[in-house]
């Protein structure tokens, strides 16, 4: 099992004396295929002043989003999530059609994702249940959608459909086999993620 060392809190949330971060589990892409998603993204908003894509290295699938934690369980979480998928393989992931969110008057366009013999889920549900169990996470009701997030729609802005095409000129496939904890800090330029620590599953 790959992983890196937890970060030294920086950001701060909540009561003094009582740091908060507000956290998420990310399902990420090679770093090849996601350069590749980003290269095809950009050609794909390109002209668009209404949009504000994800930055290349933000692409990802949240797993489970925790809000905000104290920062000393950071640990905690990530054991519980880790050991639950160590043993899981990677997903591979094949890019389908564009979708706007909400439909009318959507605030972001995300790319749906045919998930292969379903990993993804299975990831997904494994770390879910982890952390529902440490008490760190309420699963949600719906069923996990594997996707990504590729643009935004800017604070007061109306953005007509981008191609919605299933995966026109899109990678072929992705392969995702790095699960990592990010802290979330939100700014008015958008959110920065911070991977605290990760886990690349092995191919089995």
């Amino acid at each position: 099992m790959a992983r890196n060392s937890p970060s030294e809190p920086r950001g701060r949330a909540g009561r003094p004396g009582s740091p908060r971060a507000r956290l998420f589990l990310a399902l990420e892409p090679r770093e090849e295929d996601r350069a590749e998603l980003a290269d095809w993204r950009d050609r794909l908003v390109a002209g668009r002043d209404d949009l504000r894509p994800s930055p290349a290295e933000t692409l990802h699938l949240t797993l489970a989003f925790l809000g905000y934690r104290p920062e000393k369980e950071i640990p905690a979480i990530a054991r519980a999530a880790f050991g639950a998928v160590s043993e899981l393989a990677p997903a591979v992931l094949r890019p389908g059609p564009v979708v706007p969110l909400p439909r009318r008057g959507p605030r972001l366009f995300a790319l749906d994702l045919d998930d292969e013999e379903g990993r993804a889920v299975a990831i997904q549900a494994a770390a879910s249940r982890a952390l529902a169990e440490g008490r760190f996470y309420r699963p949600e009701k719906r069923a996990w959608w594997p996707h990504v997030t590729l643009a935004r729609v800017k604070r007061g802005r109306r953005a007509p459909p981008l191609d919605d095409a299933p995966g026109a000129g899109a990678p072929a496939a992705l392969g995702a086999p790095t699960v990592t904890l990010y802290r979330s800090t939100l700014r008015p330029q958008g959110a920065l993620y911070e991977p605290l620590e990760r886990i690349v599953l092995g191919y089995g």
